[in-house]
């Protein structure tokens, strides 16, 4: 078994960074149906609205989703480093 697949197996790689950039476009093109489906049969200025603030707040919700994954990233690899730098056995310091 290859090192990438174990790392998925145990959950030290995660795979849903990678599907935010699915759930992006396919909440755009929802968002762009809803919004001219609205437009032509409700009301054109919420319509509007939609296809103005619906990629904006759909962004915006994916890009904190990818932050949270890049923090928990970051403090996984100070653990590593702190791990490593414990093993390691302390040098005598040199006169």
């Amino acid at each position: 078994m290859a090192m990438d697949q174990y790392e998925y197996l145990t959950f030290r790689r995660l795979i849903t960074p990678s599907l935010v950039q699915l759930v992006f476009w396919l909440g755009l093109v929802f968002i762009v149906i809803i919004g001219l489906g609205t437009m032509f049969t409700w009301s054109f200025w919420q319509g509007l609205a939609i296809l103005v603030l619906g990629p904006l707040v759909l962004r915006i919700y994916c890009e904190i989703v990818i932050v949270l994954f890049r923090i928990n990233n970051t403090l996984t690899d100070i653990l590593d480093h702190q791990r490593e730098t414990a093993a390691r056995p302390a040098t005598p310091p040199s006169i």
